[in-house]
């Protein structure tokens, strides 16, 4: 049976909004043209596995602003999260499996 922990409300906040922020900027990216840089393209027919990429005008200006804020974003609740005065309760195995939850709780949450 797996041992419960009892995080911190605020390590748990930063973690949620660690895996909301997480898949929006999979989102974004996803939505976003293939090349930052306006590109014309390519094709490469007769390499061991050809690929092609269509002309593309690059990402907006405002496409750059929010993948950075994003990103920057993520960084500072990944410092929050693996910093936090929590950890410092466990070492060896006993802090990778109590990670390994918090990374999952979201999962486990009931639903509201």
């Amino acid at each position: 049976m797996a041992r419960a922990y009892d995080f911190p409300p605020d390590l748990l906040a930063a973690q949620e909004e660690l895996h909301q922020v997480a898949a929006a900027l999979t989102a974004l990216l996803e939505g976003l043209p293939w090349c930052v840089e306006p590109h014309p393209g390519f094709s490469d027919p007769d390499i061991w596995r050809p690929r092609q990429r269509p002309a593309t005008d690059g990402w907006s200006e405002e496409d750059r602003k929010e993948v950075q804020r994003l990103r920057d974003r993520q960084r500072e609740l990944t410092i929050t999260v693996v910093t936090h005065a929590f950890w410092a309760n466990f070492e060896g195995p006993d802090l990778v499996t109590a990670r390994m939850q918090l990374k999952h709780t979201h999962a486990a949450a009931p639903a509201a």
